[in-house]
Protein backbone atom coordinates (compact mmCIF):
# COMPACT_ATOMS: atom_id res chain seq x y z
CA UNK A 1 0.00 0.00 0.00
CA UNK A 2 1.36 3.45 -0.98
CA UNK A 3 2.82 5.70 1.58
CA UNK A 4 1.19 9.34 2.20
CA UNK A 5 3.85 12.01 1.87
CA UNK A 6 2.49 15.09 3.73
CA UNK A 7 4.11 18.52 3.97
CA UNK A 8 3.70 20.25 7.25
CA UNK A 9 4.19 24.25 6.75
CA UNK A 10 4.53 26.54 10.16
CA UNK A 11 7.05 28.57 11.30
CA UNK A 12 6.65 27.62 14.72
CA UNK A 13 9.49 24.98 15.68
CA UNK A 14 7.24 23.13 18.06
CA UNK A 15 4.07 23.23 16.24
CA UNK A 16 6.14 21.80 12.95
CA UNK A 17 7.64 19.21 15.42
CA UNK A 18 4.56 18.17 17.16
CA UNK A 19 2.74 17.83 13.85
CA UNK A 20 5.95 15.79 12.61
CA UNK A 21 5.95 13.39 15.23
CA UNK A 22 2.01 12.61 15.42
CA UNK A 23 1.97 11.84 11.72
CA UNK A 24 4.87 9.78 11.48
CA UNK A 25 3.19 7.64 14.22
CA UNK A 26 0.42 7.49 12.10
CA UNK A 27 2.57 5.71 9.24
CA UNK A 28 3.02 9.23 7.24
CA UNK A 29 5.82 10.17 5.64
CA UNK A 30 6.57 13.86 6.75
CA UNK A 31 8.27 16.47 5.77
CA UNK A 32 8.59 19.97 6.76
CA UNK A 33 8.83 23.58 6.01
CA UNK A 34 9.24 26.87 8.13
CA UNK A 35 8.30 29.46 5.12
CA UNK A 36 6.55 29.72 2.12
CA UNK A 37 9.00 29.61 -0.27
CA UNK A 38 11.19 26.52 1.48
CA UNK A 39 7.04 25.05 1.23
CA UNK A 40 6.79 25.73 -2.23
CA UNK A 41 10.73 24.47 -3.35
CA UNK A 42 9.27 21.24 -1.76
CA UNK A 43 6.29 21.03 -3.48
CA UNK A 44 8.06 20.69 -6.57
CA UNK A 45 11.08 18.80 -5.49
CA UNK A 46 8.96 16.16 -3.17
CA UNK A 47 5.18 16.06 -4.87
CA UNK A 48 3.16 15.88 -1.47
CA UNK A 49 0.03 14.01 -1.44
CA UNK A 50 -1.01 16.86 1.22
CA UNK A 51 -0.18 20.28 2.71
CA UNK A 52 -0.83 21.62 6.22
CA UNK A 53 -0.49 25.16 5.84
CA UNK A 54 -0.22 27.67 8.17
CA UNK A 55 -2.16 30.93 7.14
CA UNK A 56 0.24 33.24 8.92
CA UNK A 57 3.66 33.06 7.57
CA UNK A 58 6.45 34.87 7.68
CA UNK A 59 7.26 36.57 3.91
CA UNK A 60 4.80 34.76 1.47
CA UNK A 61 1.69 34.24 2.92
CA UNK A 62 -0.08 31.07 3.23
CA UNK A 63 -2.62 32.38 1.13
CA UNK A 64 -0.55 33.26 -1.64
CA UNK A 65 1.32 29.87 -1.17
CA UNK A 66 -1.96 27.93 -1.37
CA UNK A 67 -2.30 30.05 -4.87
CA UNK A 68 1.05 28.49 -6.10
CA UNK A 69 0.52 25.14 -4.87
CA UNK A 70 -2.97 25.13 -7.16
CA UNK A 71 -1.15 26.38 -10.01
CA UNK A 72 1.40 23.79 -10.25
CA UNK A 73 -0.57 20.52 -9.23
CA UNK A 74 -4.71 21.28 -8.32
CA UNK A 75 -5.13 17.53 -7.13
CA UNK A 76 -2.35 18.44 -4.19
CA UNK A 77 -4.96 18.46 -1.01
CA UNK A 78 -4.27 21.46 1.19
CA UNK A 79 -5.63 21.87 4.71
CA UNK A 80 -5.16 25.21 6.16
CA UNK A 81 -4.25 25.95 9.72
CA UNK A 82 -5.76 29.26 10.80
CA UNK A 83 -5.87 31.27 14.79
CA UNK A 84 -9.87 31.97 15.77
CA UNK A 85 -8.73 35.31 14.25
CA UNK A 86 -8.37 34.28 10.41
CA UNK A 87 -11.57 32.91 9.68
CA UNK A 88 -11.84 35.66 6.96
CA UNK A 89 -8.72 34.29 5.22
CA UNK A 90 -10.01 30.15 6.11
CA UNK A 91 -12.93 31.12 3.90
CA UNK A 92 -11.14 33.03 1.16
CA UNK A 93 -8.69 30.00 1.21
CA UNK A 94 -11.62 27.60 0.83
CA UNK A 95 -12.70 29.51 -2.12
CA UNK A 96 -9.32 29.04 -3.85
CA UNK A 97 -9.52 25.39 -3.46
CA UNK A 98 -8.21 24.33 -0.14
CA UNK A 99 -9.96 20.92 0.70
CA UNK A 100 -10.62 22.18 4.66
CA UNK A 101 -8.99 24.34 7.78
CA UNK A 102 -7.80 24.01 11.22
CA UNK A 103 -8.35 26.31 13.98
CA UNK A 104 -5.51 27.00 16.27
CA UNK A 105 -5.16 25.56 18.85
CA UNK A 106 -6.13 22.13 17.22
CA UNK A 107 -6.76 18.62 18.85
CA UNK A 108 -4.51 16.41 17.00
CA UNK A 109 -6.86 13.64 17.28
CA UNK A 110 -9.02 15.85 15.41
CA UNK A 111 -6.47 17.01 12.94
CA UNK A 112 -6.14 13.23 12.17
CA UNK A 113 -9.15 12.37 11.30
CA UNK A 114 -9.68 15.64 8.97
CA UNK A 115 -6.37 14.41 7.24
CA UNK A 116 -7.51 10.83 7.11
CA UNK A 117 -11.05 11.90 5.64
CA UNK A 118 -9.21 14.12 3.00
CA UNK A 119 -6.95 11.44 1.77
CA UNK A 120 -9.61 8.74 1.79
CA UNK A 121 -11.33 11.44 -0.54
CA UNK A 122 -8.46 11.94 -3.04
CA UNK A 123 -8.30 7.89 -3.42
CA UNK A 124 -11.88 7.55 -4.64
CA UNK A 125 -11.05 10.13 -7.13
CA UNK A 126 -8.60 8.84 -8.41
CA UNK A 127 -10.03 5.28 -8.59
CA UNK A 128 -12.63 6.81 -10.35
CA UNK A 129 -10.13 8.12 -12.95
CA UNK A 130 -8.58 4.66 -12.96
CA UNK A 131 -11.79 3.06 -13.57
CA UNK A 132 -12.66 5.72 -16.36
CA UNK A 133 -9.15 5.07 -18.18
CA UNK A 134 -9.49 1.14 -17.75
CA UNK A 135 -13.39 1.83 -19.51
CA UNK A 136 -12.32 3.88 -22.56
CA UNK A 137 -9.64 1.42 -22.76
CA UNK A 138 -11.73 -1.89 -22.04
CA UNK A 139 -15.21 -0.87 -22.63
CA UNK A 140 -17.91 -2.24 -20.70
CA UNK A 141 -17.53 -5.92 -18.56
CA UNK A 142 -17.94 -8.94 -20.86
CA UNK A 143 -21.18 -10.91 -20.04
CA UNK A 144 -20.69 -14.68 -20.80
CA UNK A 145 -22.76 -16.96 -22.91
CA UNK A 146 -24.79 -17.34 -25.85
CA UNK A 147 -27.68 -19.26 -24.58
CA UNK A 148 -31.23 -18.32 -25.31
CA UNK A 149 -31.20 -16.65 -21.56
CA UNK A 150 -28.71 -14.33 -22.30
CA UNK A 151 -29.43 -13.07 -25.74
CA UNK A 152 -32.58 -12.39 -24.26
CA UNK A 153 -31.22 -10.41 -21.99
CA UNK A 154 -28.65 -8.19 -23.76
CA UNK A 155 -31.18 -7.21 -26.17
CA UNK A 156 -32.91 -5.73 -22.39
CA UNK A 157 -29.77 -4.52 -21.25
CA UNK A 158 -28.82 -2.38 -24.63
CA UNK A 159 -32.41 -0.83 -25.05
CA UNK A 160 -31.61 0.17 -21.01
CA UNK A 161 -28.25 1.36 -21.47
CA UNK A 162 -29.04 3.40 -24.40
CA UNK A 163 -31.97 4.73 -22.89
CA UNK A 164 -32.42 7.99 -20.13
CA UNK A 165 -34.17 5.57 -17.74
CA UNK A 166 -32.96 6.79 -13.56
CA UNK A 167 -34.17 3.82 -11.84
CA UNK A 168 -33.34 0.27 -12.86
CA UNK A 169 -34.00 -2.40 -10.54
CA UNK A 170 -32.34 -6.18 -11.09
CA UNK A 171 -33.32 -9.25 -9.34
CA UNK A 172 -31.86 -12.63 -8.81
CA UNK A 173 -30.51 -15.01 -6.95
CA UNK A 174 -26.96 -14.59 -5.67
CA UNK A 175 -24.40 -15.44 -7.47
CA UNK A 176 -26.04 -14.71 -10.84
CA UNK A 177 -24.10 -11.50 -11.47
CA UNK A 178 -25.91 -8.39 -10.25
CA UNK A 179 -23.55 -5.61 -10.25
CA UNK A 180 -21.92 -7.39 -13.44
CA UNK A 181 -25.04 -5.93 -14.92
CA UNK A 182 -25.25 -2.89 -13.42
CA UNK A 183 -21.81 -2.30 -14.59
CA UNK A 184 -22.80 -3.42 -17.97
CA UNK A 185 -25.83 -0.86 -18.38
CA UNK A 186 -22.92 2.14 -17.02
CA UNK A 187 -20.48 1.41 -19.21
CA UNK A 188 -22.70 1.25 -22.03
CA UNK A 189 -24.34 3.94 -22.08
CA UNK A 190 -23.45 7.74 -22.13
CA UNK A 191 -22.40 7.93 -18.62
CA UNK A 192 -19.99 5.78 -18.96
CA UNK A 193 -17.32 8.71 -18.43
CA UNK A 194 -18.86 9.33 -15.36
CA UNK A 195 -18.00 7.49 -11.87
CA UNK A 196 -19.86 4.20 -11.01
CA UNK A 197 -20.07 3.65 -7.54
CA UNK A 198 -21.35 0.80 -5.81
CA UNK A 199 -22.60 0.09 -2.24
CA UNK A 200 -24.02 -3.00 -0.22
CA UNK A 201 -26.96 -1.57 1.86
CA UNK A 202 -26.96 -4.67 4.08
CA UNK A 203 -22.97 -4.25 4.92
CA UNK A 204 -23.74 -0.75 5.74
CA UNK A 205 -25.24 -0.05 9.55
CA UNK A 206 -28.52 2.05 9.28
CA UNK A 207 -27.11 4.94 11.21
CA UNK A 208 -24.19 5.13 8.75
CA UNK A 209 -26.12 4.55 5.61
CA UNK A 210 -27.57 8.03 5.23
CA UNK A 211 -24.50 9.53 5.70
CA UNK A 212 -22.88 7.48 3.04
CA UNK A 213 -25.82 8.38 0.66
CA UNK A 214 -26.34 11.74 0.84
CA UNK A 215 -23.07 13.09 3.13
CA UNK A 216 -22.98 15.15 5.81
CA UNK A 217 -22.07 18.41 7.53
CA UNK A 218 -18.68 18.84 9.78
CA UNK A 219 -20.16 19.14 13.48
CA UNK A 220 -23.82 17.48 12.35
CA UNK A 221 -22.96 14.00 15.00
CA UNK A 222 -19.96 13.08 17.43
CA UNK A 223 -17.85 12.01 14.61
CA UNK A 224 -18.42 14.67 11.92
CA UNK A 225 -15.07 15.94 12.07
CA UNK A 226 -15.27 17.03 8.83
CA UNK A 227 -17.30 18.08 5.70
CA UNK A 228 -18.34 14.90 3.93
CA UNK A 229 -19.75 14.25 0.79
CA UNK A 230 -22.30 11.08 0.05
CA UNK A 231 -22.24 9.01 -2.87
CA UNK A 232 -25.05 10.60 -4.54
CA UNK A 233 -23.19 13.98 -4.87
CA UNK A 234 -19.90 11.96 -5.70
CA UNK A 235 -21.41 10.11 -8.76
CA UNK A 236 -23.18 13.17 -10.17
CA UNK A 237 -23.50 12.53 -14.16
CA UNK A 238 -22.83 8.33 -13.35
CA UNK A 239 -24.55 5.92 -11.62
CA UNK A 240 -24.95 4.52 -8.05
CA UNK A 241 -25.50 1.13 -7.97
CA UNK A 242 -27.07 0.02 -4.61
CA UNK A 243 -27.04 -3.54 -4.29
CA UNK A 244 -28.77 -5.69 -1.61
CA UNK A 245 -31.92 -3.13 -1.61
CA UNK A 246 -34.15 -5.39 0.14
CA UNK A 247 -32.46 -5.15 3.32
CA UNK A 248 -32.37 -1.36 3.82
CA UNK A 249 -34.48 -0.28 6.73
CA UNK A 250 -37.85 1.52 6.57
CA UNK A 251 -36.82 4.88 7.39
CA UNK A 252 -33.64 5.03 5.16
CA UNK A 253 -36.50 3.65 2.26
CA UNK A 254 -38.50 6.92 3.09
CA UNK A 255 -35.62 9.19 2.37
CA UNK A 256 -34.45 7.02 -0.44
CA UNK A 257 -38.15 8.15 -2.21
CA UNK A 258 -37.93 11.38 -1.56
CA UNK A 259 -34.49 11.82 -3.10
CA UNK A 260 -35.86 9.53 -6.04
CA UNK A 261 -38.62 12.02 -6.55
CA UNK A 262 -36.26 15.17 -7.66
CA UNK A 263 -32.95 13.89 -7.23
CA UNK A 264 -32.41 16.42 -4.73
CA UNK A 265 -31.15 16.77 -0.94
CA UNK A 266 -29.68 17.71 1.76
CA UNK A 267 -26.32 16.67 3.47
CA UNK A 268 -26.99 15.78 7.37
CA UNK A 269 -26.96 18.99 9.73
CA UNK A 270 -26.78 20.97 6.25
CA UNK A 271 -29.22 23.35 4.83
CA UNK A 272 -27.85 23.59 1.59
CA UNK A 273 -30.14 21.89 -1.15
CA UNK A 274 -28.23 19.71 -4.02
CA UNK A 275 -29.70 18.57 -7.09
CA UNK A 276 -27.52 15.81 -9.34
CA UNK A 277 -27.88 13.57 -12.30
CA UNK A 278 -27.62 9.95 -11.46
CA UNK A 279 -28.71 6.74 -12.50
CA UNK A 280 -29.75 4.74 -9.93
CA UNK A 281 -29.60 0.65 -10.54
CA UNK A 282 -31.03 -1.18 -7.20
CA UNK A 283 -30.57 -5.02 -7.02
CA UNK A 284 -31.40 -7.67 -4.94
CA UNK A 285 -32.01 -11.06 -4.19
CA UNK A 286 -35.11 -11.21 -2.38
CA UNK A 287 -39.31 -11.32 -3.29
CA UNK A 288 -40.09 -7.90 -2.83
CA UNK A 289 -43.51 -8.37 -3.04
CA UNK A 290 -43.05 -10.74 -0.04
CA UNK A 291 -41.40 -7.99 1.46
CA UNK A 292 -43.87 -5.82 0.68
CA UNK A 293 -46.46 -7.80 2.52
CA UNK A 294 -44.58 -8.49 5.17
CA UNK A 295 -44.24 -4.48 5.52
CA UNK A 296 -40.52 -4.67 5.39
CA UNK A 297 -40.48 -2.73 2.23
CA UNK A 298 -42.44 0.47 1.02
CA UNK A 299 -44.62 -0.56 -1.69
CA UNK A 300 -44.25 3.04 -3.17
CA UNK A 301 -40.26 2.84 -2.93
CA UNK A 302 -40.66 -0.55 -5.12
CA UNK A 303 -42.67 1.12 -8.32
CA UNK A 304 -40.38 4.21 -8.14
CA UNK A 305 -37.42 1.46 -8.67
CA UNK A 306 -38.46 -1.01 -10.43
CA UNK A 307 -39.14 1.72 -13.81
CA UNK A 308 -36.89 -1.10 -15.79
CA UNK A 309 -37.22 -4.66 -14.55
CA UNK A 310 -34.81 -6.80 -15.05
CA UNK A 311 -34.73 -10.54 -13.67
CA UNK A 312 -31.07 -12.32 -14.17
CA UNK A 313 -32.43 -16.59 -14.88
CA UNK A 314 -30.27 -18.71 -11.93
CA UNK A 315 -27.33 -20.90 -13.82
CA UNK A 316 -29.17 -23.92 -13.97
CA UNK A 317 -31.35 -22.19 -16.17
CA UNK A 318 -28.85 -21.70 -18.44
CA UNK A 319 -27.41 -24.56 -18.69
CA UNK A 320 -25.24 -24.18 -22.19
CA UNK A 321 -23.69 -21.31 -20.91
CA UNK A 322 -21.82 -23.57 -18.00
CA UNK A 323 -18.96 -24.82 -19.79
CA UNK A 324 -18.47 -21.28 -21.75
CA UNK A 325 -18.44 -19.79 -17.93
CA UNK A 326 -15.97 -22.36 -16.90
CA UNK A 327 -13.42 -22.08 -19.49
CA UNK A 328 -13.47 -17.87 -19.62
CA UNK A 329 -12.61 -18.58 -15.29
CA UNK A 330 -9.85 -21.23 -16.66
CA UNK A 331 -8.32 -18.34 -18.81
CA UNK A 332 -8.59 -15.15 -16.07
CA UNK A 333 -6.63 -18.21 -13.17
CA UNK A 334 -4.49 -19.23 -15.85
CA UNK A 335 -3.20 -15.71 -15.88
CA UNK A 336 -3.63 -15.31 -12.32
CA UNK A 337 -2.16 -18.24 -11.11
CA UNK A 338 0.52 -18.88 -13.71
CA UNK A 339 -1.02 -22.16 -14.60
CA UNK A 340 -1.42 -23.71 -18.41
CA UNK A 341 -4.93 -25.69 -18.07
CA UNK A 342 -5.92 -25.76 -21.77
CA UNK A 343 -9.57 -27.73 -21.76
CA UNK A 344 -11.74 -30.04 -19.41
CA UNK A 345 -12.15 -33.49 -19.09
CA UNK A 346 -15.40 -34.82 -20.85
CA UNK A 347 -16.54 -36.56 -17.50
CA UNK A 348 -15.74 -33.52 -15.17
CA UNK A 349 -17.74 -31.44 -18.63
CA UNK A 350 -20.54 -33.59 -17.49
CA UNK A 351 -20.24 -32.89 -13.75
CA UNK A 352 -20.27 -29.49 -14.12
CA UNK A 353 -23.16 -29.25 -16.58
CA UNK A 354 -25.67 -31.69 -14.70
CA UNK A 355 -24.66 -29.73 -10.92
CA UNK A 356 -27.54 -27.09 -10.03
CA UNK A 357 -25.50 -24.45 -8.94
CA UNK A 358 -26.97 -22.98 -6.06
CA UNK A 359 -24.39 -20.67 -5.63
CA UNK A 360 -24.77 -19.58 -9.57
CA UNK A 361 -21.85 -18.16 -11.36
CA UNK A 362 -19.98 -17.06 -7.37
CA UNK A 363 -19.76 -20.98 -7.36
CA UNK A 364 -18.69 -21.77 -10.54
CA UNK A 365 -15.99 -19.50 -10.12
CA UNK A 366 -14.65 -20.41 -6.90
CA UNK A 367 -15.05 -23.79 -7.93
CA UNK A 368 -12.58 -23.12 -11.23
CA UNK A 369 -9.97 -21.16 -8.72
CA UNK A 370 -9.86 -24.18 -6.46
CA UNK A 371 -9.38 -26.47 -9.11
CA UNK A 372 -6.92 -24.61 -11.21
CA UNK A 373 -4.80 -23.84 -7.77
CA UNK A 374 -5.05 -27.57 -6.57
CA UNK A 375 -4.48 -29.37 -10.15
CA UNK A 376 -1.58 -30.08 -11.71
CA UNK A 377 -2.54 -31.28 -15.02
CA UNK A 378 -3.18 -29.37 -18.37
CA UNK A 379 -6.53 -30.25 -18.11
CA UNK A 380 -9.15 -29.84 -15.20
CA UNK A 381 -10.13 -33.25 -13.99
CA UNK A 382 -13.20 -34.86 -12.67
CA UNK A 383 -10.64 -35.55 -9.38
CA UNK A 384 -9.89 -31.81 -9.39
CA UNK A 385 -13.61 -30.91 -8.47
CA UNK A 386 -15.16 -30.72 -4.93
CA UNK A 387 -16.60 -33.95 -3.53
CA UNK A 388 -20.15 -31.65 -3.15
CA UNK A 389 -20.56 -31.61 -6.76
CA UNK A 390 -19.17 -34.98 -7.35
CA UNK A 391 -21.80 -36.40 -4.88
CA UNK A 392 -24.83 -34.88 -6.19
CA UNK A 393 -24.24 -35.44 -9.39
CA UNK A 394 -25.85 -37.92 -11.22
CA UNK A 395 -23.92 -40.31 -12.74
CA UNK A 396 -25.27 -41.82 -16.31
CA UNK A 397 -26.38 -45.53 -17.08
CA UNK A 398 -23.48 -47.72 -17.69
CA UNK A 399 -20.73 -45.98 -15.44
CA UNK A 400 -19.81 -46.28 -12.17
CA UNK A 401 -21.43 -44.86 -9.56
CA UNK A 402 -18.34 -44.07 -7.70
CA UNK A 403 -17.36 -41.89 -10.48
CA UNK A 404 -14.67 -40.04 -8.10
CA UNK A 405 -10.97 -41.67 -8.25
CA UNK A 406 -8.86 -40.96 -5.65
CA UNK A 407 -5.76 -39.10 -7.08
CA UNK A 408 -1.81 -41.83 -6.55
CA UNK A 409 -1.18 -39.03 -4.10
CA UNK A 410 -3.51 -39.79 -1.76
CA UNK A 411 -5.62 -36.61 -0.42
CA UNK A 412 -5.75 -34.84 3.12
CA UNK A 413 -9.58 -36.14 4.29
CA UNK A 414 -8.77 -32.86 7.11
CA UNK A 415 -9.25 -30.49 4.24
CA UNK A 416 -12.13 -31.87 2.32
CA UNK A 417 -13.70 -31.38 5.00
CA UNK A 418 -12.67 -28.11 5.44
CA UNK A 419 -13.56 -27.03 2.02
CA UNK A 420 -16.90 -28.40 2.38
CA UNK A 421 -17.55 -26.55 5.10
CA UNK A 422 -16.58 -23.17 3.53
CA UNK A 423 -18.26 -24.30 0.45
CA UNK A 424 -21.44 -24.64 2.37
CA UNK A 425 -20.90 -21.28 3.95
CA UNK A 426 -19.85 -19.74 0.36
CA UNK A 427 -23.21 -21.33 -1.32
CA UNK A 428 -25.70 -20.23 1.51
CA UNK A 429 -24.05 -16.64 2.36
CA UNK A 430 -23.07 -17.55 5.96
CA UNK A 431 -26.18 -18.40 7.20
CA UNK A 432 -25.26 -21.25 9.61
CA UNK A 433 -28.37 -22.78 9.96
CA UNK A 434 -28.98 -23.65 5.69
CA UNK A 435 -25.18 -24.30 5.86
CA UNK A 436 -25.82 -27.27 7.99
CA UNK A 437 -28.19 -28.55 6.30
CA UNK A 438 -26.60 -28.43 2.87
CA UNK A 439 -23.96 -31.24 4.68
CA UNK A 440 -26.96 -33.24 6.74
CA UNK A 441 -25.36 -32.11 9.47
CA UNK A 442 -27.00 -30.29 13.43
CA UNK A 443 -26.10 -27.10 13.84
CA UNK A 444 -24.16 -28.17 16.88
CA UNK A 445 -22.32 -30.78 14.61
CA UNK A 446 -21.58 -28.20 11.98
CA UNK A 447 -20.69 -25.08 14.59
CA UNK A 448 -18.22 -27.63 16.03
CA UNK A 449 -16.58 -27.73 12.53
CA UNK A 450 -16.08 -24.43 12.20
CA UNK A 451 -14.40 -23.59 15.19
CA UNK A 452 -12.36 -27.24 14.37
CA UNK A 453 -10.96 -25.08 10.98
CA UNK A 454 -11.33 -21.36 12.22
CA UNK A 455 -14.67 -20.38 10.50
CA UNK A 456 -15.99 -19.46 14.13
CA UNK A 457 -13.90 -18.01 16.80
Amino acid sequence: MKQNKLLVVDDEHLIRWSLEQNLKKQGYEVISAGAGEDALRLVREEQPDLVLLDIQLPGISGIDVLEKIKEHDEDIIVIMVTANSGLENAVKAMRLGAYDYVSKPFNLEELSIVVRKALDSSDLKQEVVRLRTETKKNGPPNIIGNSRHVRSLMDVLDKVARSEASTVLVQGESGTGKELVAKWIHYSSNRAEKPFIAINCAAVPASLLESELFGHEKGAFTDAKANKKGLFELADGGTVFLDEIGDMEMGMQAKLLRFLEDRSFRRIGGGRVFTVDVRIISATNKDLHKSIEERTFRNDLYYRLQVIPIMLPSLRERKDDIIPLASHFISLFNRDFNKKVQGIDSMAERMLTEYNWPGNIRELKNVIERAIILGNNDTLLLEHLPLEIVAKTSVPAGESASSFRLPPEGIDIEEVERDLIRQALEVTEWNQSKAAKKLNLGIDAFRYRMKKFGYLK
